[in-house]
């Protein structure tokens, strides 16, 4: 394992990268840590900001190009900037079955599914992690 290949990457990537990797650690803590306490909401809002500089970072990323600079992960950073929002207000109005699910969703697919994919031999992480 060597970060040498993401701190060669640009910017946008390490800032995804980092990111991604700290939201990924916290949603973790999210899952196993009691609900609804102080703790829950304050890791909470860091996890928020940490997705948004996930998903809005993602726009600086083209490595995939299927549609013109964009790919279909691009759809996912759309999803999380329009549910964290609606995930945040469901909290706001203790709809929590509601906010369980949409934070659920985030986690699930903006960073575990897509993160599988960064894994895929060739990529940078896939480098990080396994070397060339």
């Amino acid at each position: 394992m060597s970060l040498a290949p993401l701190l060669a990457a640009p910017l946008a990537i390490q800032i995804h990268a980092f990111a991604a990797t700290s939201a990924f650690a916290l949603g973790v803590v999210q899952f196993a840590a009691p609900k609804g306490t102080l703790p829950h909401r304050t890791i909470g809002w860091l996890w928020v900001g940490l997705m948004l500089a996930v998903a809005l970072s993602s726009f600086w990323i083209h490595e995939l190009r299927l549609f013109g600079p964009w790919s279909p992960i691009h759809f996912l950073s759309i999803f999380t900037l329009v549910t964290l929002p609606l995930a945040v207000y469901a909290a706001h109005k203790h709809k929590v079955r509601t906010h369980q699910r949409a934070m659920t969703g985030i986690f699930l697919g903006a960073l575990v599914i897509a993160g599988l994919f960064t894994f895929i031999p060739g990529r940078l992480m896939a480098r990080v992690v396994f070397g060339d």
